[in-house]
C-alpha cells in the first residue's frame, strides 16, 4: 500500500513536534546554566554574558570526581551481577522450558506491576537490620533486584524465539547443558545482552531514590542521588543546578549517542521475532 503525500508530511510533523517537545526542555536548561550565578533566567533566554564558568563551579562544589568514581563502581557491580542473573533465568525459562517456568514467568511480570517507591521503607529497614546501610551495597543490592523483573523478561523473550533446531544440533554433537547456554546461545543473545547493559547502566547511573534514603555519606552516592543534595543547599541558585544537571546528563548522553546502533538492533529483532 502506497503512502501519500498529506500522511507522509503529518507523519513528519508529528516526529518534529514530538522531537521539539523532548529537546527544549534541555535546551532550556543548558541556557539556564550560563546566566549569572545567583539570577532567576527566564527560560529560553540567551545571557548576554554566557558564564561558562558556572560548571566548573557546580562540578568543584558537588566534588563531582569522587561522585563519578562512586557511579562507575555502583555501576560496574549492578549491571555484570544482574546480567548474569538475568540471562541465566531468561535461559531456564525460555529454552529449557524448567518445571514451574510459566509460574516463574508470572511472577517476574507481577514484579513489574510493583511500585518501586512503596518498597523502599521497608528496604530501609532491612538494610538497617542487615548492617549494609550506608554503603554502596545499600544502593547496588536493591537496584539488581529491581532489575530482575524486566531483564529476565527481555531475556526470555531472545531465548523463546531461538529455533529449537540449534539445541537439537548440539545436543547431538555431545554438549551439556551448560555447553549450550555458554558456547551456544550466549554469543547468538550478544545483541539483547548488550543493549541490556546499556540500558541498565544508564538507569543505575541516574538512579536518584535509593541514593538519597539509603546512603548518608554523600561521597557514596551516585551522580543523581548527589544532584538531590545538590538541589537541597542550592534551591535559590538555579543557574548552578543547572549546570550541575547538564553535568550529570553528558555520560549518559554519550553512551546512548555511542551505542544507539546496538539498542536499536535488539528492539526491532525483538520485533521481529514477536
Amino acid at each position: 500500500m502506497k503512502i501519500g503525500r498529506g500522511e507522509l508530511f503529518a507523519g513528519r510533523m508529528l516526529l518534529v513536534v514530538l522531537m521539539a517537545f523532548t529537546i527544549l526542555p534541555f535546551i532550556s536548561i543548558f541556557m539556564t546554566a550560563l546566566h549569572p550565578s545567583g539570577t532567576v533566567p527566564g527560560g529560553l533566554d540567551w545571557p548576554a554574558h554566557p558564564q561558562w564558568g558556572n560548571f566548573v563551579d557546580a562540578f568543584k562544589e558537588a566534588h563531582m570526581t569522587t561522585l563519578v568514581i562512586s557511579s562507575v563502581r555502583i555501576v560496574l557491580t549492578v549491571v555484570p551481577v544482574a546480567l548474569v542473573i538475568s540471562t541465566m533465568a531468561g535461559f531456564a525459562i525460555g529454552l529449557l522450558r524448567i518445571r514451574g517456568a510459566n509460574v516463574l514467568l508470572f511472577l517476574f511480570v507481577f514484579g513489574l506491576t510493583i511500585p518501586f517507591s512503596g518498597l523502599v521503607i521497608p528496604i530501609y529497614f532491612l538494610e538497617r537490620a542487615v548492617g549494609i546501610y550506608n554503603t554502596k551495597f545499600a544502593i547496588a543490592l536493591p537496584l539488581i533486584a529491581l532489575y530482575m523483573p524486566f531483564a529476565v523478561f527481555w531475556m526470555r523473550a531472545h531465548f523463546v524465539n531461538m529455533p529449537g533446531e540449534i539445541s537439537e544440533a548440539a545436543r547431538v554433537d555431545g554438549a551439556s547443558t551448560w555447553d549450550l547456554f555458554w558456547r551456544i546461545h550466549v554469543p547468538l543473545a550478544q545483541a539483547p545482552i548488550t543493549s541490556l547493559g546499556i540500558l541498565m547502566s544508564i538507569w543505575t547511573w541516574n538512579h536518584f531514590l535509593l541514593a538519597l534514603v539509603l546512603v548518608e555519606d554523600p561521597n557514596q552516592r551516585t551522580m543523581a542521588g548527589a544532584l538531590g543534595a545538590f538541589q537541597g543547599h542550592y534551591a535559590i541558585n538555579v543557574p548552578l543546578l543547572c549546570a550541575g544537571t547538564i553535568l550529570i546528563l553528558v555520560p549518559t548522553l554519550i553512551v546512548f549517542v555511542l551505542f544507539q546502533r546496538q539498542i536499536i538492533m535488539a528492539l526491532l529483532q525483538g520485533a521481529v521475532k514477536g
